[in-house]
């Protein structure tokens, strides 16, 4: 290809004198080009004309396009040791005037905004969405949970020397290719040709509002959906673990439903951005029948992986309970969660004398006898609290909501277990069952509830922990 056959397919886009475009390109992609680099930048500049703006992403393992504007007298560079961009052209001097100032690489008072308020293109020659860079100021905007802090950079300016950091600063693989056919069906993406270059040109600004309108409903809209793409993975968590923290409460899931063996759960737990289980069995195996060292090394490997402990859970009373109350006090886990028992009032004094917590949950019994017998351990100076199974209170024929939380319960509530089943015990999805447990997050959320939410083990009958997390936050984001 020549200039000429080069201006005539920019123009053929639809660009002209006065424009500013930001170009990410791939010279090899035009086919054979008399000049190289330099003649598809001419051309550029030929048909943008001196009122308009040739710029290009200066980020050091750059294109051969880019590094021969980069390289030009004329050209000028935003100083910026992590996001330069680099123009010739009538504005260039505006887009990339200090832009080592700005708060952010890529959002306000940068050169990507600054082309966006202007009106102006990006254009992606001979690549793909992947090379787009003003999808980083989309980001950015959005403040995405995975995004990070830089490590201090020190580099020249005007002013001379200076350290700096950047927050909200793009970190590994997007999915950045998936967002190409949404840009196209909203009209925002014109696709042509430039010799054997396929040509994408979008207006900055369309792009940038229609995908921060993307972003503002699904902070993961850039997340891949690949099993094995261990980045999205690790940032879809970090979305998760954002959500989960705007709650009042700790949200926490049954160490059963995270996993068979220790390693399974730290791997499920942290790829779900859940911070917090509660340690029910391991290797299928209740914890009340575990012999203490073991437990007290599983609970240290949990911690020591980064996932905190809030409780042990007993799935029966029995001659080792109390030992379970003395593993938590060894292991410093707050709190021991059991079934309501007749055996409470003594398991209490003993859990007093080595500061741990103790709740109780139903198992088959009505609120009114539950509220009875809670009522008793109150009057007696005893520190009593309840964890509250909707699904065991549907099974004893109930409305969890409707009557068993209404039978003053509430006030002894500390944990509300997150489950759901029909009233003949069929363990069902989250809000599709008889437990009533859209209506009891929802109350307990109106109180600012500062307790704790933990995805129970009763999920296993729908799904895995990643299908049980998703499905609770479809009913918070519902509510």
């Amino acid at each position: 290809m020549n200039q000429q056959e080069i201006e005539a397919g920019i123009r053929a886009m639809s660009l002209s004198s006065g424009d500013i475009v930001l170009l990410h390109s791939s010279l090899s992609s035009l086919g054979q080009v008399e000049g190289g680099a330099d003649t598809v930048i001419d051309a550029f500049l030929t048909v943008l004309g001196p009122e308009g703006t040739l710029a290009v992403p200066n980020l050091g393992s750059s294109s051969l396009i880019t590094e021969t504007l980069a390289n030009r007298p004329n050209a000028v560079c935003s100083i910026h040791p992590r996001a330069s961009v680099a123009a010739i052209g009538a504005h260039a001097e505006e887009i990339c005037r200090d832009h080592w100032q700005a708060e952010t690489a890529h959002a306000e008072d940068t050169p990507y905004t600054r082309m966006a308020a202007m009106g102006g293109y990006a254009c992606l020659l001979g690549v793909d969405q992947d090379r787009n860079t003003t999808l980083h100021s989309v980001e950015t905007f959005l403040q995405l949970p995975y995004l990070n802090t830089t490590p201090e950079i020190t580099f020249s300016t005007p002013q001379g020397q200076v350290t700096k950091s950047w927050p909200h600063f793009p970190g590994p693989h997007r999915n950045f290719i998936g967002l190409d056919k949404l840009l196209r069906d909203q009209g925002i993406v014109r696709v042509g040709k430039i010799g054997k270059a396929v040509v994408r040109l979008m207006k900055s600004r369309e792009l940038i509002d229609t995908l921060l309108t993307s972003g503002a409903l699904d902070p993961s809209f850039v997340l891949c959906d690949n099993p094995h793409c261990e980045a999205c993975i690790r940032q879809r968590a970090d979305v998760f673990r954002h959500r989960l923290q705007k709650e009042d409460g700790v949200i926490a899931a049954s160490a059963v439903l995270a996993g068979r063996y220790l390693p399974q759960m730290v791997e499920n737990l942290t790829a779900q951005g859940i911070e917090a289980v509660e340690l029910d069995y391991i290797q299928g195996k209740p914890v009340q029948n575990m012999p203490q060292d073991r437990l007290v090394a599983a609970v240290a490997e949990l911690v020591e992986a980064g996932c905190k402990v809030i409780s042990l859970r007993a799935s029966a009373i029995t001659e080792q309970t109390s030992s379970l109350i003395d593993a938590a006090a060894v292991c410093q886990v707050p709190r021991v969660v059991l079934p309501l028992t007749e055996q409470a009032t003594n398991l209490m004094a003993l859990a007093a004398k080595q500061n741990v917590a103790l709740s109780f949950y139903n198992t088959h019994l009505g609120s009114i006898n539950v509220f009875e017998k809670l009522s008793v351990f109150r009057e007696k100076g005893l520190d009593t609290h309840l964890t509250f199974s909707a699904a065991n209170f549907a099974q004893a024929g109930e409305k969890p909501f409707l009557t068993s939380y209404n039978n003053k319960l509430k006030r002894f509530t500390d944990q509300l277990d997150i489950e759901d089943c029909t009233f003949d015990g069929t363990y069902t999805c989250l809000g599709q069952g008889n437990a009533e447990i859209k209506e009891l997050i929802s109350i307990l959320r109106c109180a600012s509830f500062s307790g704790y939410m933990v995805l129970g083990a009763g999920n296993r009958a729908t799904g895995d922990l990643g299908q049980t997390l998703r499905s609770f936050l479809d009913l918070l984001d519902r509510m």
